[in-house]
């Protein structure tokens, strides 16, 4: 169904529909919802483009991502977040494009996103700690939220984050409690604002107990699962190999689990292992019982929550910027247990 067909089966002018959907206040509110349950009813969306001209805004979201072989959103999560955002998007009647872009090419994008008023707002993914793209689009006068935060920002910027310093303590923690002293760190890359946090939490409960980590057991690197299993394989054979890792990705996790086994040894029994699992859609952590003890948290509801704010912010513009910091879960499987007996690592 068209435009002219809903107002014709409404008994309305193509006008005063096009207002109605399109939210103009001269609309009354009996008229604005009767256009509404029918464009509802028929299964009407109208024209991106033509509801563009009238209202001045292209209804689209922007997303810029970098390409390049040392950055985090090459990392899957990337879909579940889109996925979580894209789900609000739609329901307010929005698009979203993506632009893949050089490193070197990411400020243009985003000038020229702006220049063109190609997008009504955009998500900035994966913040270093200096986050140049906050103040880029602040001059630029757009409207974005920021997936993640920027510790060297004294701005103020909407985001939606995880409290990563709170959960990788309190996974840190329970390894402390079940006796562990050797616990090895494998980070993601460390200009990344979550991974200092995340550091900066192990570093801290490690404190707390009168503990300081040892660079030998400490590695950042992209997270995939070859990087992962490289820097346990690594620090299994030093002379005082850990008996606990610590990792910031599910992925990652992985990788450390083959080395593990690949060692002779048993993850949960010789070795324990906390990952950061992100409740990823398709890559799950076991069934009842998770094979991988995790701080968890859900990146599809931050990208609901991003792109809800997001949306408000595109509707105020000069609302004040809102923040979301989401608690991680810390679940229990059965890749952790208490420290062995020496006699364990013994080969």
């Amino acid at each position: 169904m068209n435009l002219k067909q809903l107002a014709e089966s409404l008994g309305l002018s193509q006008t005063t529909v096009s207002r109605a959907l399109n939210g103009y206040p001269e609309v009354s509110e009996a008229t604005r919802n009767r256009v509404q349950a029918a464009a509802l009813r028929h299964n009407y969306r109208p024209n991106t483009r033509a509801r563009g001209l009238a209202t001045g805004k292209s209804h689209m979201i922007g997303h810029v991502i970098p390409i390049s072989t040392k950055h985090e959103m090459m990392n899957p999560v990337f879909s579940d977040f889109i996925a979580g955002a894209g789900d609000i998007y739609s329901r307010a009647g929005y698009d979203m494009t993506l632009s893949i872009v050089p490193d070197d090419s990411e400020d243009d994008a985003y000038r020229a996103l702006a220049q063109k008023k190609a997008v009504d707002g955009i998500v900035i993914h994966g913040p270093r700690s200096d986050e140049r793209r906050i103040r880029l689009l602040q001059d630029l006068d757009m409207p974005f939220v920021v997936h993640g935060r920027a510790s060297a920002e004294s701005s103020e910027y909407s985001w939606v984050d995880v409290n990563n310093r709170r959960a990788f303590a309190r996974a840190t923690q329970l390894l402390l409690d079940l006796g562990h002293r050797r616990i090895a760190f494998i980070n993601g890359l460390e200009d990344m604002d979550f991974a200092i946090r995340r550091r900066q939490g192990f570093e801290k409960a490690l404190s707390d107990r009168g503990m300081t980590p040892d660079p030998a057991i400490m590695a950042a690197d992209e997270m995939t699962e070859q990087n992962g299993y490289a820097a346990a394989e690594a620090m299994l054979s030093v002379a005082q190999a850990p008996t606990a890792f610590l990792v910031s990705s599910l992925i990652s996790a992985i990788g450390v689990r083959r080395a593990i086994e690949d060692a002779g040894l048993r993850m949960g029994r010789d070795v324990s292992v906390i990952t950061h699992d992100d409740e990823l859609s398709y890559l799950g952590n076991g069934r009842d019982v998770p094979i991988f003890t995790a701080t968890r948290s859900s990146v599809r509801e931050a990208g609901r929550l991003a792109a809800e704010t997001l949306l408000d912010l595109i509707d105020d513009p000069h609302r004040t910027p809102r923040h979301h910091l989401l608690e991680a879960e810390l679940m229990l499987g059965r890749s952790t247990g208490p420290t062995p007996a020496p006699a364990n690592h013994e080969s």
